[in-house]
């Protein structure tokens, strides 16, 4: 079951994600909208590449970062594939 935040679109499930910050009706967590936040993309941009979501819904995750940034990083940390086993020509890319 779902358990609201302050935060309109922003939900906690333990099932999905085992209990991770996400956008309500949808698996997306928090930390996807943040990650392409902080690769430069614009809310409107990250729409686009996460055609799901409303404009609303990626201003209410980026609203909820502010709030929260220390859970998100920590998240974000530990989803984050450590570098000695990413191939070496997909580190090139990034």
């Amino acid at each position: 079951m779902a358990i609201m935040t302050e935060h309109l679109y922003i939900v906690f499930d333990e099932k999905i994600l085992r209990g991770e910050p996400i956008i309500k009706g949808t698996r997306t967590p928090v930390r996807a909208i943040v990650e392409l936040w902080r690769m430069g993309l614009s809310p409107e941009e990250i729409r686009t590449k996460l055609p799901h979501l409303t404009l609303a819904q990626v201003f209410d995750a980026l609203s909820y970062y502010n709030d929260h940034s220390e859970e998100i990083d920590e998240y974000i940390k530990k989803n984050t594939v450590p570098e000695n086993l990413t191939d070496p020509v997909i580190r090139d890319l990034v």
